[in-house]
């Protein structure tokens, strides 16, 4: 039977051990840093645009596993998609985590790996981990030079 649970912790551990496009972004067209005080959780994110496309995303910093892993899941998510489609998938991970009723079987589908972030919601304490990168990137995405937070 499918375990939610333990996809939970198979995806946060992989992607924590091995984040996806970890690092400076050099030819970044927004660079902005997020900062979770709660945690002390900090990350530089840094997105590629072209023609309201987002054609390149990375990130560094140091961060708890949760934190790691979901900026890992998000740069690998938002890669390709337009700067309106990227605001969509803030909201429906957003909604994900912050709702107290279950996602159905639709949400889970359209958000695809990052479903697997659900279990965080158990864990009021880190939600703010989760969604740090989130925040951050919604900063890029509308030049926002103040670093993002998640207080």
């Amino acid at each position: 039977m499918f375990d939610l649970q333990d996809l939970y912790q198979e995806v946060i551990i992989d992607h924590n051990r091995s984040p996806r496009n970890f690092g400076k972004l050099d030819d970044a067209t927004q660079v902005a840093e997020g900062y979770n005080p709660l945690c002390g959780d900090k990350l530089n994110l840094y997105l590629k645009t072209e023609d309201d496309v987002i054609t390149d995303v990375s990130f560094d910093g140091s961060g708890c596993a949760i934190s790691v892993a979901s900026a890992s899941l998000m740069t690998d998510s938002v890669k390709g998609k337009t700067i309106e489609q990227a605001e969509q998938l803030f909201q429906d991970f957003h909604n994900l985590i912050m709702e107290e009723e279950n996602p159905g079987e639709e949400q889970m589908q359209s958000l695809g790996k990052l479903a697997a972030l659900a279990g965080v919601k158990q864990y009021p304490a880190r939600v703010k981990c989760a969604t740090l990168c989130w925040h951050t990137l919604r900063s890029a995405m509308q030049g926002d030079a103040a670093p993002a937070m998640t207080e």
